[in-house]
């Protein structure tokens, strides 16, 4: 196996696992701050097309809605991750090594030089 094709399926893995940790983080630290702004949970906002009947379980049935609350939480996952990617990324492409540019070709003749001068000797014999 080559080397990136391991160092891919570890970044997987990683991005998977953080991804866990930033829904977490979202869900337990965003969510409820900005639910503070909206007053109501914030995976819970939603805009409501049909209201629904309420049964005698005191469920709600029927209602037709837009669940942009929770939306919105995915959102902000995906940015989190997102920024934290391109940081991560960043910092790699600092640490790996500079290429060396190839040393520059060495000031001769030019070949309208050296054409001219074959012409030259070639007039002299």
């Amino acid at each position: 196996m080559k080397g990136n094709l391991v160092d891919i399926a570890v970044g997987f893995v990683m991005g998977a696992a953080f991804n866990k940790i930033v829904t977490s983080f979202t869900g337990g630290i965003v969510s409820p701050l900005v639910g503070l702004i909206f007053q109501s949970d914030f995976k819970d906002l939603k805009y409501v097309l049909q209201d629904g009947v309420v049964n005698e379980t005191g469920e709600v049935v029927g209602e037709i809605a837009v669940f942009y609350g929770n939306f919105l939480t995915n959102l902000v996952d995906f940015i989190i991750v997102a920024a934290v990617m391109f940081i991560i990324i960043k910092a790699i492409n600092r640490m790996k090594k500079k290429e060396i540019p190839a040393p520059a070709a060495s000031k001769g003749p030019s070949q309208e030089e050296l054409l001219i001068q074959i012409r030259d000797l070639l007039a002299k014999k």
